[in-house]
């Protein structure tokens, strides 16, 4: 689900997807590990979908490996404000951490900005599902491939082409106040493997009519 933590430090912060998965999965804890389970990746706080957990260790660091060698494939589905004029679009801008939020939401932005640090190369490719209106205002469904895995890359890299996701108070100049959620979605994961490939999907919550609003 969005706006869940994966695991936290403090006991009381519930629900997260450990505890979820604790209630559901008692017999899968691992009361040696920290946090119970083998999270092979993260999604941010407020982003759905697909989540990697492993169920022992060497299929954790076999899962760690694909994604740090990128031969994991992730995809993600989106709502984008106002409407993207190319089919396709290919994002190739290196991404690092801007220095005036560097003690309070790790924010990222692009290398050309002047307050980024520490930039690494980050690519992003973008297609166009379909177009209308989301509370009025223009809005573009796409799907999203990150070729590579840095921190709010997907969420920069829209910004950086001027078209934030719907609900990025973040990275939607903190005026995106009246979505519900932020509208990205880990829809797909495809992991490498000798004998068949695990391929994942979860459902497309981003219905042509949402009830919602």
């Amino acid at each position: 689900p969005y706006d869940i933590l994966i695991n936290s430090d403090d006991v009381n912060v519930k629900p997260t997807v450990q505890t979820l998965l604790k209630e559901r999965y008692p017999d899968l804890a691992n009361t040696n590990l920290y946090h119970e389970f083998h999270f092979a990746n993260r999604l941010d706080y407020s982003t759905s979908g697909v989540l990697c957990v492993a169920l022992h260790k060497k299929s954790c660091a076999a899962a760690v490996k694909a994604f740090e060698t990128r031969t994991a494939k992730k995809y993600y589905l989106a709502l984008l404000r106002g409407l993207l004029q190319n089919e396709c679009i290919n994002i190739d801008e290196p991404i690092g951490e801007d220095k005036r939020h560097k003690q309070d939401n790790h924010k990222m932005c692009v290398a050309s900005n002047d307050n980024c640090e520490g930039a690494r190369e980050a690519s992003t490719r973008i297609l166009i599902l379909a177009t209308g209106l989301f509370n009025g205002k223009d809005a573009t469904k796409v799907l999203i491939k990150p070729c590579t895995g840095r921190r709010h890359q997907i969420r920069v890299h829209c910004q950086f082409i001027g078209h934030p996701i719907v609900g990025d108070y973040t990275y939607g100049s903190q005026e995106d106040k009246e979505p519900y959620r932020m509208f990205l979605h880990s829809y797909r994961l495809i992991l490498p493997n000798a004998i068949e490939d695990v391929d994942v999907q979860a459902k497309d919550p981003f219905l042509e009519t949402d009830p919602k609003n």
